[in-house]
């Protein structure tokens, strides 16, 4: 990848200066010694290519030119065709700044930030700061940052889902311990996929970093519906965990098997694109779905009957959004039409009733 060092002098023709340009030297055979960086090319091989060049090509005379020979060298550069002899390449209209290019090998984020620290240390020792004014910049410094700007983003938007998931819990299930056992079984199919990333060398970018998000969203829709179910049973077997947990997993699972099948073979039809991205989004979130699956399959039920009562609690029954009971709505609204109340007896005849009751 491109590595540019910007050299500012901070005067007019500073950089034409004798004492700067055996700095640029010194500095480029400094960064000569590190394996990751190309070559240099700056203003100082132009210089030394057109003096061996007026010298009939005499590798000896590979060297910055003097104070006396600039005069004829620099009339000799001007005059050169190609990028090679081109000063503007290297050097600014006023001729104060200058830079030097390198390619540099994708060797990481880390060894990368690491080694563009090192540069900025050796720069800083040859050029003080007090008098020059050196950046290190180009496409490789752009992908560092950007690559840690995702990073970053991908810890606070995953945390701002984690938070704002648990806080919707702990209102609809009324239960912090309940939130924490909900949020185990999702939190480990993310786990999981980042291990599969650095074991597969996978890169953190753009497409592959939207994968948690995604899927701790989806997955955490099982556990919501396992969970609200789980309550329900309590309240039928009058807390009888151990059957409530049976219960419940006999009613969603099957439900929960046949979204998580969609939602895998939904986004697995991405890894037959030709995009590079989406074909490793749609692997890594249908991998994750499929682990989150197994997950609230199995560790959510195990958890429930391992803690027993201290995860479900008597604040658990009661929560924050009331759930009604469907099949009990049914049958109300059944003799609500054949014209009985909730006991079978005609509405009729329970008016009568009233009105001797209250006679």
């Amino acid at each position: 990848m491109p590595l540019e060092i910007s050299i500012d002098t901070e005067r007019p023709n500073g950089v034409l200066r004798t004492s700067n340009l055996k700095k640029i030297d010194e500095f480029s055979t400094a960064l000569s010694q590190y394996k990751d960086l190309s070559p240099s090319l700056s203003l100082v091989n132009v210089l030394k290519f057109a003096k061996q060049a007026f010298y009939n090509g005499k590798e000896k005379y590979y060297s910055l030119p003097s104070y006396r020979e600039q005069s004829f060298i620099f009339s000799y550069v001007g005059k050169s065709e190609g990028k090679i002899g081109d000063l503007k390449s290297f050097v600014d209209s006023t001729k104060q700044e200058t830079r030097i290019s390198f390619r540099m090998k994708d060797v990481g984020t880390t060894r990368m930030d690491d080694l563009l620290s090192r540069i900025r240390k050796e720069a800083a020792k040859i050029f003080p700061p007090d008098k020059y004014h050196v950046s290190v910049t180009g496409a490789s410094v752009v992908f560092v940052k950007g690559t840690q700007y995702l990073v970053k983003s991908l810890f606070q938007s995953l945390g701002l889902a984690i938070l704002l998931i648990a806080t919707f819990m702990a209102l609809m299930f009324n239960s912090r311990r309940m939130v924490f056992l909900s949020l185990v079984p999702n939190v480990i199919p993310l786990l999981f996929t980042a291990g599969i990333m650095g074991f597969t060398g996978i890169p953190i970018k753009a497409s592959t970093i939207l994968v948690f998000s995604i899927a701790f969203g989806i997955s955490v829709d099982n556990t919501i519906h396992f969970l609200a179910k789980y309550r329900q049973e309590l309240r039928l077997t009058n807390w009888n965990i151990g059957k409530s947990v049976v219960l419940a997993l006999r009613e969603t699972g099957f439900s929960m098997i046949y979204t998580s099948f969609v939602l895998f073979f939904g986004f697995g039809i991405f890894s037959l694109s030709s995009f590079g991205g989406t074909v490793a989004l749609g692997i890594l979130v249908s991998l994750t779905l499929l682990v989150a699956l197994i997950s609230n399959l199995i560790l959510l039920p195990a958890l429930l009957l391992a803690l027993q009562r201290r995860a479900t609690t008597r604040y658990f029954e009661e929560p924050f959004l009331e759930i009604f009971d469907e099949e009990e709505d049914i049958e109300q609204d059944e003799l609500r039409i054949e014209g009985r109340d909730k006991n079978g007896n005609l509405l009729s005849e329970t008016d009568e009733k009233d009105k001797t009751i209250d006679e």
